[in-house]
């Protein structure tokens, strides 16, 4: 396997994908939020009838909920079934006595009572987070995501202090590291626009773990690469690189697929709830095992061989300036 000969046509994939995955982040909305980062309430419900999604709509739309996203449940036979998804924006508090008993009925009372008279409801879920808590999700989220990326720069920097430029193996592992998270967003950015699938706190969990994963990953390969320069200090960088991924690429293929088969299995069988994390985790698995092998350690390669700085010298915002 000599993956160095063929690094044009790996960045050359990644810099299409990447491209397409900030054009599509760019269009408004960038990605879809569920209700931990805009505040609303969500329903889970069934009825005892099958229902007309249209009779649910205008039924919400009459009694102030005109914003309302209404998801039926499919049958196999594209059917629909009896269950429903049922997102709203906020809604008005109960308002109860002094004996506990509700004096006036809040948002979440009259939408169960106007579905209630479409055909018997059964609410099997429900959640909702202020506008408040939701602004605060997100600036959390954004802080674990950026604080975790600059410690992994100073770990992989310092695990690597013994080999010659450490710190450009902890700029390779962030540099793949946010061409995994970007490709990965702009993956469900597309979904979001298509399908209105919603960015949740699991969501958030399942970027922070395929970061995890990818460092680990790349890690692997990276420590080969320390050890073989050790080793053979007479081979170059591009040699180097090429027998450790040799001898590391069946463990990675293996990782991966072996965890693919558990998250397969996961998404078929486990809640609904947690659906989100293993459909990152599915994505993320496999853009993390390709930028591993020809993302990161192939970075060390054009930088040892000042293959970045040629490249940077034809744009002309940095290449040399023209005589006066």
């Amino acid at each position: 396997m000599n993956v160095v000969s063929i690094r044009k046509w790996t960045f050359g994939v990644s810099a299409l994908f990447f491209i397409a995955a900030i054009t599509t982040l760019a269009i408004p909305p960038a990605l879809t939020p569920g209700i931990d980062f805009s505040g609303g309430s969500a329903f889970t419900v069934t009825f005892a009838d099958v229902l007309d999604p249209t009779l649910v709509e205008k039924k919400l739309t009459g009694i102030g909920h005109p914003e309302a996203i209404i998801q039926p449940s499919v049958e196999a036979d594209g059917s629909y079934g009896k269950g429903y998804f049922i997102r709203v924006g906020d809604l008005e508090p109960t308002l109860r006595g002094v004996d506990g008993n509700i004096e006036t009925p809040g948002g979440r009372e009259k939408i169960e009572a106007a579905l209630n008279s479409l055909s018997t409801l059964t609410v099997t879920g429900f959640d909702s987070v202020s506008g408040t808590i939701a602004a605060e999700n997100v600036r959390n989220a954004a802080i674990a995501v950026i604080v975790s990326a600059f410690a992994i720069l100073l770990y992989v920097t310092w695990a690597f202090r013994r080999v010659p430029s450490p710190f450009r193996y902890g700029t390779a592992a962030i540099i793949a590291l946010i061409h995994d998270t970007v490709i990965v967003l702009g993956l469900f950015s597309i979904l979001g626009k298509l399908f209105h699938f919603e960015v949740n706190a699991m969501f958030i969990t399942g970027i922070l773990t395929i970061i995890g994963y990818s460092v680990n990953d790349t890690i692997v390969v990276f420590d080969r690469v320390r050890e073989n320069i050790v080793r053979f200090p007479t081979l170059s960088i591009g040699e180097v690189v090429n027998l450790s991924v040799r001898e590391t690429v069946a463990r990675s293929l293996n990782t991966s697929i072996t965890l693919l088969i558990v998250v397969a299995a996961l998404v078929l069988f486990a809640a609904t709830s947690i659906q989100p994390l293993l459909y990152v985790l599915a994505a993320g698995v496999i853009v993390g095992t390709y930028s591993s092998i020809f993302i990161a350690t192939l970075m060390l390669v054009v930088w040892e061989n000042g293959e970045i700085r040629k490249v940077a010298s034809k744009i002309p915002i940095f290449g040399p300036k023209p005589a006066a």
